[in-house]
Formats: C-alpha cells, structure tokens, sequence
C-alpha cells in the first residue's frame, strides 16, 4: 500500500491510498518491497515542477536551415591537408570546438573579421520539442538515450548530474533563468568592465526577456522579503543582495531561445558550424620548442574521421569552448595533463601539466517540497534571493504535463528512479525498475500540486577532481566534487535550510499552505524520503540539519573548474605551455558567477571574442562592444 499523506496544516488534499501490482519473485521480494514503502517522487515532481504547459503553434521560428545556411552535417566536411594555408584547400583563421553557451557566442563574434570553423557534437536545438518548449523542460534530462540533448552523468559522490550535448550547450537544456555576475566579481577576475557592460546587452538583446513572474514566484518574492531577504530590488539582471527577479530565455509562449540564436550575428560568408562533429583530440606540431596546436581530429555521425586545420598566419588559434567536463577531459586526451596519468592510459604527452582537471566544483543545491492546497500555475526559476549567508534561495512550481504522461518512464527523471534510490545500486535491476514502471500510473494526480524551495551553497569552498576512465571521448570522465568536505559549505547550506524555515512560515504562504513547527518537520522528512541521489540515508538526517544537508545534496549543475585560470590558462586564457591553444568557458572559473551563470558565459564568449580581435587587428580597426 503507498500513501501520500495528509501533512496537517499543508495538504488539501488526501489521496486515496494506492496499491502495487503484483511482482513476480523474480523482480522485488516482500522483505525488500517494506524498505521502501514510501513513494519516491523527488526528481519526477522536481523536473515536474519546472515545466510549463504551452502551445506549440506559437512562437514558431522561421525554418532554421534559411536563418543559418551554414549549419551543416560533420559528414560533409571534406578535409583539407596542413599546408592548405599556403594555397588551394581551405584552413580556418579559428576551430572552435564546442558549439555551446561560451562556443556561439566567441564563433559568431570571430567571424565578422576572420574565417571560422565551430565544431558542436550534437545537433540542432531548434527542431528538438524536448529542447524548445518549457512544459518538455523534464524530458531531455530524463533521456539516457546516445541522441539526447543531454548527457546524464553520476558523479563519485553519488549524485546525478546533466552535461549538454547540443547547439547551444547548457542553455538548451536549463531551466533559462538570467542573472549577470556581481561587479565585485567582474573586478576580481580581472575583466574590462566597460567591455563587459557591453557584451552583457549583446546577449540580452537576442535572447532574453521579462519573465511573467507567476503566483508562486510572487509568493516566494514576498516571503522572502519578510523573512529579511531585502530589499527590494525588483527586475533586474544585476547581482544584488536582496531579493530579485531576474530574466528568462523563455518567451511568453515558453518558447525557449539558446545561445546558438546568437549565431544569428555571424558573417555567414566566413563561418561554418558542424554538427555531431565529435572532437577526439586536438593536433600538435611538435618540432618546435613548444608544442603549436595546428588542427583538430574529428569523428562525423557515421564514425568517419577527419582533420581540420588553422591557418598558419600570426593569431591563427584552436579554441576549446566544451564546457567545464568536456574541455579538461579534451586537453587530456590531446595529451595536455598530468604525465603519470597520461602515460597509464598510453596517451602521448604533449606537455605535462599537473592542475588539468583539479579543483573542480560543483554548487550543492537542498530542495524543500511544499505541497499546495490548491492548483498554481506552472513556472520555472524567476525569483531569488541573495542572501548574505552563504546561499541563493529560488524556488519552482506547477505540472506541466497531462495526466496521461504519469504513466510514461522518464528515465533518470522518473519516479521509478527515485522509488529506487534507497537500494543499494547493484540491486537495481531491470526486473525492479520495469515493476516500478508499470505501478507508477497509480500515482494520485493531486500529488503534482505543489512547489520546490531550492538552497544553493554560493561560493563552495569544497573542490573535486576530473580524471579519465579511458579514451573514449563519448564516454563521461570520472567526476568527483566532494560535496561538504569543506565545513564552511556545511555551515552555509544548514543557513539555507534555516531561512526556508522561515519561509514556509510566512504570511505571503497563507494562501497557498499554511505549516508550524511540526508540519515543517514533516516536509523535511517527506524531502529527505523523496530526494534522488545514490548517497546512504540515515535515520537522524531530519534531526541534524547536517545530516539532512549530506543525505539530500542534488545538482544545480553550475560545476565548474578543471581548467583554471594561473594553472592551465593564463590571463588571456591561453593554455600554458603551448602555442594557438585557449580555453574560453566555465572550466576557467574559480566560482560560479551570479546565482546562475550562463548569463556571464554567454558573455564571456562575446568579450574574449572582442577581446581576440582587438589584439590582432589593433584596437582602432577591432570590433567596439
């Protein structure tokens, strides 16, 4: 018998008490079937949570083939040789591999001057309904499949986690939501900020708008400001203490728009972008005295194989935009790393560099469950708040889907998935994930009422590592970021919680629940049972807001790190140690910007893209803002 139960004071509604069908003995035993009893709805209704139900026939683009001709299959490239820039075939003044939040951005800003060549693994965002419309939010990173828009990995602290494999990068498979860096940030890691402030509106200008700040939204903006998250700074995509709505890539018809829109400013007369061109390592000329990147080994969708190279005029360069997992993991296997582990996996090194892959992070993220008592209107990230605790504090709402669509698996995204998360994984079998799959459609509909209070760790101080498992580009690295190995992190989520206390508490809540003391209890245990990571529960986890923080640590996916400034890259983001080589992207950074970066990566790409062009034309004849 599963039960979602009446919380006093914070459901309307009791469902009817459901019950499994039977399983054969083959698939879960009695004795196994009482360790979890309880539902596990966490990831279905979190992912749930942040859809909106929309209609498809508006906002349709204009057939993306006409908008960007020079979007083109990896299987029609034909490969020139290394000596094409002294005539005949063609060689590129920049590869950029990577065609993501960073990598469309820098390619379509490089191309008003130069000829480039961006390379992006997977495909198209814009004929991908998964991708495009916010109520499908959900179902691309439920999609294990090889051709989905995002690529699941679980981290070594036993967390899931999502990295994009589509035009576009992390910006096509988010939950969109716009915020720039902090000044004080922008100052410390050295960037113009008169080059900033003009490549923040750049971005904005293509893609982002106003969100339509909905119910729940206006509940959790009210709620925090009387909790004394303040002031007040209302729409804005500054980073301010207090409380805020920032900006969204979805427009009224949740419709999402990506980085790869902004393609839409390149010279199409000197850009070429391919798609499932999969990067299997970067080419080196080794006679000189350094190492000089001087092409890239690609793979097209049918497995062919082919190179592409640089010009050999001065500034002529490679540059690695594949986000914070893919590019430390392509300097490896370029042979950029440390030698010891190179040398296990039979990787020639091309220059020993011990940092490639340290010091990674990834911001821990808690989430409260709060069930309503009435229906709420469907929304995604709008409003934060940021607090001078340690924590950014947002929150999500609404179901987005048919009833229908319960009854559907979701991959990792699933409630099968989380019914199994208190089993040790070795025990997950088939068996038992098809016998979840097939008693999921009696999930009561009334259960998808409710909303996520989300508490992500600011600035972890706690740091990681990326390594590779083999050479095979295809296949995730070994990823850990060990999560709370730093008190101040523990101290700062345990903060977090505390203020969603309150927040559940508050009068702006009234209307929607209505919790004390011991109801506020219970939605920290209905978290902790409900919550999807491969991390042991314990039996004090709602006890100890420590343990609590531990047991139910899931992603934002803001990881970063890998590739930092003064270990891998310089100032210029040029990799140390050798020639024509950068890494422009998240990997670089020591700290996630804002509360959500990829407004600053966008960015990002934009100013380094200006940035590169001034210092070879001169500043006079380079591009202004």
């Amino acid at each position: 018998m599963i039960r979602i139960y009446k919380l006093e004071g914070c459901f309307a509604h009791t469902s009817r008490p459901t019950t499994f069908g039977h399983t054969s003995q083959n698939q879960i035993s009695p004795m196994k079937m009482k360790s979890y009893k309880k539902f596990s709805l966490f990831i279905f209704l979190f992912s749930y949570c942040l859809a909106t139900l929309i209609t498809p026939s508006h906002g349709d683009y204009k057939h993306w083939e006409t908008r960007y001709p020079f979007i083109r299959r990896a299987s029609s490239f034909s490969s020139p040789s290394p000596s094409s820039s002294s005539g005949g075939e063609k060689a590129y003044d920049y590869i950029v591999v990577g065609g993501g939040t960073a990598g469309c951005p820098l390619a379509a800003t490089l191309s008003q001057k130069y000829n480039v060549l961006l390379l992006e693994r997977g495909g198209v965002p814009f004929t991908n309904r998964n991708v495009s419309f916010l109520s499908n939010f959900h179902l691309t990173l439920a999609d294990i499949s090889d051709t989905s828009a995002s690529q699941y990995f679980v981290s070594n602290d036993g967390v899931y986690n999502a990295r994009a494999r589509v035009l576009g990068g992390g910006t096509s498979i988010n939950a969109g939501f716009y915020t720039r860096a902090s000044a004080s940030y922008i100052k410390r890691v050295g960037w113009d900020a008169k080059l900033v402030n003009e490549s923040y509106p750049w971005v904005e200008k293509q893609i982002v708008r106003e969100p339509m700040f909905e119910p729940w939204q206006r509940v959790v903006h009210d709620g925090l400001l009387e909790v004394g998250i303040s002031p007040d700074n209302g729409f804005t995509y500054d980073h301010l203490y207090g409380t805020k709505v920032g900006g969204t890539i979805f427009d009224k018809y949740g419709r999402r728009h990506t980085a790869a829109e902004l393609l839409a400013y390149a010279n199409p007369n000197n850009i070429d972008v391919l798609i499932h061109a999969k990067a299997q390592k970067i080419i080196f000329d080794m006679t000189g005295k350094k190492p000089t990147a001087v092409g890239v080994v690609f793979n097209d969708e049918n497995g062919v194989r082919h190179k592409a190279f640089i010009s050999r005029r001065h500034g002529s360069e490679v540059i690695v935009t594949c986000g914070a997992i893919g590019s430390p993991q392509l300097l490896l296997l370029s042979g950029i790393g440390p030698k010891a582990d190179l040398e296990k996996l039979n990787i020639s090194v091309v220059h020993d560099n011990k940092f490639v892959g340290k010091d990674m992070s990834d911001n821990p993220m808690n989430a409260i469950y709060v069930p309503f008592n009435k229906p709420v209107k469907q929304s995604l990230i709008e409003t934060v708040g940021i607090t001078k605790k340690g924590v950014y504090i947002e929150a999500s709402s609404g179901y987005g889907q048919s009833k229908d669509s319960i009854t559907c698996h979701h991959g990792i995204a699933s409630a099968e998935i989380g019914q199994l998360s208190r089993i040790p994984p070795k025990q997950r079998t088939h068996e038992a994930i098809e016998s979840y799959k097939r008693n999921k459609k009696d999930i009561p509909y009334e259960a998808f009422h409710g909303g996520f209070i989300l508490s992500k760790i600011a600035k972890p101080k706690s740091k990681g590592e990326l390594k590779l498992i083999n050479t095979n580009v295809d296949d995730n690295p070994s990823v850990t970021f060990n999560y709370f190995s730093h008190a101040n992190d523990l101290k700062a989520c345990v903060n977090g919680i505390r203020i969603v206390e309150k927040l559940v508490r508050s009068k702006p809540f009234l209307n929607f629940t209505q919790c004390d003391n011991k109801t506020v209890d219970k939605l920290l245990n209905m978290s902790v049972t409900a919550n999807v990571n491969l991390i042991p529960r314990h039996t004090n986890d709602t006890v100890s807001l420590e343990q609590f923080c531990i047991d139910t640590v899931i992603t934002i996916w803001h990881y970063h790190g890998g590739c930092h400034v003064g270990q891998v890259v310089n100032n210029h983001y040029q990799v140390m140690g050798v020639h024509r080589l950068r890494v422009i992207d998240g990997s670089t950074f020591n700290q996630s910007p804002g509360t959500n970066p990829q407004a600053t990566v966008m960015m990002m790409g934009r100013y380094m893209g200006v940035k590169i062009l001034r210092e070879r034309l001169g500043k006079a004849k380079g591009l202004r803002g």
